[in-house]
């Protein structure tokens, strides 16, 4: 049984009938104690032959994974069970991604450009930054969250919201037995489900349903934040970007050999110490390491990898030469693409007055503000939190999974999708990986 949406149809054997919707509710529904079904949904009453997929989570991987499934086989019955309000956290293309862990033929099959081909041919204009990141044209995720929500009741994928899928076991037909709660009301159904994808990111409820079906779940750790950094005068940088930096992470008390944590691109001071695309890569890169290093660390930065530090050398002489009765904090090279606030920290960091004039300052302390400038090292200290840190290194490992259609080995007709996957050194956007099931 596979779950590859190319070879969808094929494998899940959907009848090719066209499906009748019935107003009241059913999807196989079990109804202990009475209560009511109250279901705002439309379904098949109990009974009917045709299958039905649930997805449990209605975030990028959940959303885009029942989307790819009624795309591919029209007549399945695709259910998504969210707990609060779907697609919720902010979608952005272009996490570090696994390149080494996840490969083989279906992967390259469909990779990132097939996702951003996706989205442009249903209308979400796209850009990409100087450093590889691809956003909505209009800066907006509405218009990411706005496609998939729109694509998804086209295609007739049904959404029940406020409630949580707190159980599953198989029955002795091979079919999936869900508990769902409400979250506001006393109120449990009981669904029965062929096909089961649990796309539910790095909530515990979907390692609950993981562990209940046969699978072990690797404690998740957070891998997007910011670093905290041992340094007051860093403060009064506060607010000043850097377009393009290089940064290089060296952590501490880390008893084996770790990868090279090492990430170019833009760079943002905060008042607590360092945020920005460069720093969260490097977060995600490195989570399960800084983890274990108790988020204690040292970042060397090169503020202008673009320079060679011979020609960094250069151009402060130069600029020496020509700007002699000039103080130093007022007149500073243009080409290095420093801010004033900047130069004078970097000032400060040397020991140098900012009051004298460039004639005063020795080749040798220039030569040690090009050094500064290429490798300037930060004192890490912990970490700070980014969107509540909705991005985690942990799950259900790899090789309990079929890499080729993401069905779990454990389980038949068992799928997984997104975030609540361990994909170990590596993390993967949510919205690829739906796309690789």
């Amino acid at each position: 049984m596979s779950f590859a949406f190319p070879r969808f149809i094929l494998h899940f054997g959907v009848s090719s009938k066209s499906s009748t919707l019935r107003s009241k509710p059913g999807f196989s529904l079990f109804y202990p104690k009475k209560r009511r079904y109250d279901g705002t949904t439309s379904s098949f009453a109990h009974g009917s032959s045709e299958e039905l997929l649930v997805v449990v989570g209605g975030g990028a991987a959940g959303i885009y994974g029942a989307i790819r499934a009624k795309t591919k086989a029209p007549n399945l019955n695709v259910l998504v069970i969210e707990k609060g309000k779907p697609l919720s956290k902010i979608l952005a293309e272009h996490y570090p991604r696994g390149n080494k862990e996840l490969r083989g033929s279906f992967f390259n099959m469909h990779g990132p450009k097939d996702t951003v081909s996706w989205f442009s041919d249903h209308g979400v204009e796209l850009k990409t930054e100087d450093d590889g990141r691809v956003f909505p044209v209009s800066n907006s995720s509405a218009s990411v969250v706005d496609c998939l929500l729109f694509e998804a009741k086209q295609r007739g994928v049904l959404l029940q919201t406020g409630k949580i899928v707190t159980t599953a076991c198989v029955t002795s037909g091979g079919k999936f037995l869900l508990k769902i709660e409400k979250r506001t009301v006393d109120n449990v159904d009981y669904v029965e489900a062929k096909y089961l994808l649990v796309a539910s990111g790095s909530s515990r409820q979907g390692y609950t349903l993981a562990t209940q079906l046969g699978h072990s779940i690797v404690e998740p750790v957070p891998s997007l934040f910011t670093f905290k950094i041992e340094d007051t005068k860093l403060a009064e940088l506060s607010g000043v970007t850097f377009p393009k930096v290089k940064a290089k992470l060296k952590l501490e008390n880390v008893g084996r050999s770790i990868p090279d944590l090492t990430q170019v691109g833009p760079m943002l001071v905060t008042h607590w110490g360092l945020s920005g695309p460069v720093i969260l890569r490097l977060s995600a890169w490195g989570a399960r390491h800084l983890f274990s290093s108790d988020y204690k660390g040292t970042l060397y930065v090169d503020f202008i990898p673009n320079i060679h530090i011979e020609d960094v050398k250069s151009i402060l002489i130069e600029h020496k030469n020509q700007s002699a009765k000039q103080k130093v904090l007022n007149s500073y090279p243009l080409e290095l693409g420093l801010v004033k606030r900047f130069w004078k920290y970097i000032l400060d960091r040397e020991d140098l007055n900012v009051d004298i004039l460039w004639a005063s300052i020795s080749n040798s302390a220039l030569l040690s503000v090009a050094n500064l400038l290429k490798h300037c090292s930060f004192r890490v200290k912990g970490k700070g939190q980014f969107k509540d840190e909705f991005v985690t290194a942990g799950g259900i490992p790899l090789s309990e999974v079929t890499l080729s259609t993401m069905e779990s080995r454990m389980q038949p007709n068992l799928f997984f999708a997104g975030e609540v996957i361990y994909k170990k050194k590596r993390i993967k956007a949510n919205m690829q990986l739906s796309y690789e099931i």
